[in-house]
């Protein structure tokens, strides 16, 4: 059967059908839409650079390399219930499509719609993608949620589920997905059975039980402890972007990575400075009264291996965990820098598109150095500002609900910026200014084309027309982007008092107006954009991984 020939049953429409949810059935599609479509496809797969995900495992001991191939078992079940959570009718959509490529896309964006390109539909029939995913029954809405008697409305491990009676009721992840965990749970017990670390056996006997149980707290706090392990793994539940009605329920997700030493003891001595640079924010002092955990840590790695969530669309070159933030208050947070993605991205995407949108005249300040310094910077970030409204109104998380996300991803970048800007002048960080704030540049024309669906991409826009707006770069006559680094610096303390603010204030509607009128793509950046695509630029890369591409059997 061909693209043109496709008809998806219904049943494969479906976000999370419950036993009283109605398939609708799909739209009829033309001869001529399915051929659009195909092509759609086609040159948005085209888009993705493939790579290959090695990494150096000379220094490994052998009971690690052994552990690898356990870990890795692991993250393909947590790949298992992303799928069930982002689109639960995986096998009737695939097995209905016949186009290699069509299925390769559907791989890569965990279901039909495109993720980088603001969720569009390139299967028929599908219609919109449901804000909720798979978290919630169909048809229900945030207002029906808010007025039953749920308990855990917003929990962070459960489902949304509707009874035989149609009524509404919350089914922890440990129940509804136990086979799968409990699979997951062995795979993990097995690794930590080979573990020579005591940290990290220990956080991996504590992560098993986690799985099993929904209760992450001792194996979050295991995870920050551990100090001296080669391996890592990053697994379970953990961002909420994929829950878009609430911003609450957890996605599945893993990283099996290894730790590039030498490099994490260089990044080591940033961390006690988070204090004095939570004391300078260029913000009002009501803002900036909360005190950073020094017990954070920044670590570099290679990632082996990427599930789930973090696979999703555009691939995860850095993490800031725990996101618990009773935790991140006593204990900090772990900022790891995911070291050969990073390198992929910037030699793949970054590099071709400077070439075409920086002026030629400043190209000569794209460096890498500067890229891995900024995205370091962001996760470090994420432990500066504020956590705790100044007005009562909770954690600012809680209190700007589906619009937290988007946010503090703009925050993280802005106050990244500003921790490379006052390091410099301090002295611990080498280069010049002109290298970071060009490739900061180069980054938000990069992260722009991720689409106004995706946090990443939705912080970058506010970015980017906030720092138009203040002249801190102008696009010349020729279609480049030229950096003005005096307004640069001046538009970048701006905004980050002005994001502070409205996280500090807990404003929901304030945040919704921002995102309206500056969180959009506008004027020539449309096109611009798409003479990316034109001319080839890839938006992301997909990994070719596994054991096989490690070299272990």
């Amino acid at each position: 059967m061909k693209l043109n020939q496709l008809v998806i049953p219904a049943f494969a429409l479906s976000i999370a059908i419950s036993s009283c949810s109605t398939p609708t059935k799909p739209a009829e599609s033309s001869a001529q839409s399915n051929d659009s479509l195909k092509n759609y496809v086609d040159e948005h797969l085209a888009g993705y650079a493939k790579v290959k995900l090695t990494a150096d495992l000379s220094n490994l001991t052998e009971g690690e390399r052994k552990m690898i191939p356990l870990l890795i078992e692991a993250a393909k079940v947590m790949d298992t219930l992303y799928w069930k959570q982002s689109y639960p009718q995986h096998d009737s959509l695939m097995n209905a499509i016949q186009d290699e490529n069509t299925k390769q896309y559907v791989r890569i964006n965990y279901g039909p719609w495109d993720r980088l390109n603001g969720d569009k539909a390139f299967v028929a029939g599908v219609g919109v993608r449901p804000e909720g995913a798979g978290f919630y029954p169909v048809g229900m809405t945030k207002e029906e949620l808010e007025k039953s008697d749920v308990a855990d409305k917003k929990g962070l491990y459960s489902v949304i589920r509707r009874n035989t009676q149609g009524k509404l009721e919350s089914v922890p992840y440990h129940v509804y997905y136990k086979d799968e965990l409990q699979r997951a749970s062995g795979f993990l017990k097995q690794a930590a059975a080979l573990a020579e670390d005591p940290g990290l056996k220990k956080y991996l006997t504590l992560r098993a039980e986690a799985l099993l149980t929904d209760n992450y707290t001792a194996s979050d706090y295991a995870w920050m402890d551990m100090k001296n392990n080669g391996l890592d793994v990053i697994i379970g539940p953990i961002e909420n972007y994929e829950d878009k009605l609430f911003n609450a329920r957890a996605a599945f997700e893993c990283y099996v990575l290894i730790k590039d030493k030498v490099w994490s003891q260089r990044l080591a001595r940033y961390v006690s400075m988070l204090p004095e640079l939570q004391r300078g924010l260029p913000v009002d002092e009501a803002y900036k009264k909360e005190k950073p955990g020094t017990d954070s840590e920044l670590n570099a790695y290679d990632v082996v291996y990427y599930a789930g969530d973090c696979n999703a669309g555009s691939k995860t070159i850095a993490v800031n965990l725990p996101n618990d933030e009773e935790i991140q208050k006593k204990k900090g947070t772990r900022r790891s820098q995911l070291k050969n993605a990073m390198q992929a991205k910037y030699d793949k995407i970054m590099v071709p598109i400077a070439d075409e949108l920086i002026d030629k005249d400043q190209q000569q300040y794209l460096d890498f150095n500067a890229f891995f310094s900024n995205v370091m910077f962001h996760e470090v970030a994420h432990g500066l500002g504020i956590k705790q409204t100044v007005n009562g109104k909770g954690y600012v998380r809680a209190a700007l609900q589906e619009q937290a996300g988007w946010l503090e991803e703009a925050k993280a970048d802005i106050l990244g910026l500003y921790m490379v800007t006052n390091l410099l002048k301090k002295g611990e960080l080498d280069g010049d200014i002109k290298q970071y704030y060009t490739t900061f540049m180069a980054g938000i024309l990069r992260s722009v084309r991720f689409g106004a669906t995706e946090a990443h991409g939705r912080a970058n826009m506010l970015e980017f027309n906030f720092f138009s707006d203040a002249g801190a770069f102008e696009r010349t006559s020729n279609g480049t982007y030229k950096v003005n680094y005096e307004k640069f610096a001046t538009a970048m303390n701006d905004l980050s008092r002005h994001i502070l603010t409205l996280q500090g204030n807990g404003d929901k509607a304030a945040v919704e107006k921002v995102q309206k009128e500056k969180a959009i793509v506008s004027g020539n950046l449309k096109g611009d954009l798409e003479r990316l695509g034109k001319k080839g630029i890839p938006v992301d890369v997909v990994f070719e991984q596994g054991t096989e591409a490690l070299g272990l059997k």
